[in-house]
């Protein structure tokens, strides 16, 4: 009786340096891919921030449309029953002022995020994370190259809407 044995045989150099070449290729093309989530954290967290804007100005505005503020330049307007809760509003809409906003929007202004008040009643306000590529500026004034990551608040004027704008290209 003849026993068959065969010689196992290990991979070859040639075949293990192919797979790793294949594996390289791969991590290369993927990991991109998943080494941006906290670029689209920023994002979807400056995009929340946003719409959280917009419905407080909805709220607001129907409040100074009901105590006939609404057409006004620069008043308060009295927020909920309790009168210590008030706004300061611009045409019917939030002002550009921190306080103003922080307030509204109930965010942690010393610590979370930070708020560079526009120079008057018609220039935009800007709302970053503070832990955001925008906050290594640490001004809050533009440099170059841009650092985007933030909300630019323009409050409204006796013709225009409120504008909303997302920077998110530096996120």
């Amino acid at each position: 009786m003849q026993i068959n044995m065969q010689k196992q045989q290990g991979f070859t150099l040639i075949e293990l340096v192919v797979v790793i070449i294949i594996l390289g290729i791969l991590a290369v093309t993927a990991a991109p891919k998943f080494m941006n989530l906290q670029g689209d954290a920023y994002q979807s967290t400056l995009s929340g921030l946003k719409a959280s804007l917009q419905g407080a100005n909805t709220l607001v505005y129907s409040k100074a449309a009901i105590a006939g503020d609404e057409k006004d330049a620069d008043t308060t307007v009295q927020i909920s029953s309790d009168s210590s809760d008030t706004a300061k509003i611009t045409y019917g809409y939030l002002q550009n002022d921190a306080t103003s906003l922080g307030d509204m929007l109930q965010i942690d202004t010393a610590s979370d995020w930070t708020i560079v008040a526009g120079a008057d009643l018609t220039k935009a306000t800007v709302l970053y994370q503070t832990s955001s590529p925008y906050a290594a500026v640490g001004t809050g004034t533009p440099v170059t190259p841009a650092v985007d990551c933030h909300l630019e608040y323009t409050p409204a004027t006796s013709t225009t809407l409120p504008i909303y704008t997302l920077k998110t290209d530096g996120c």
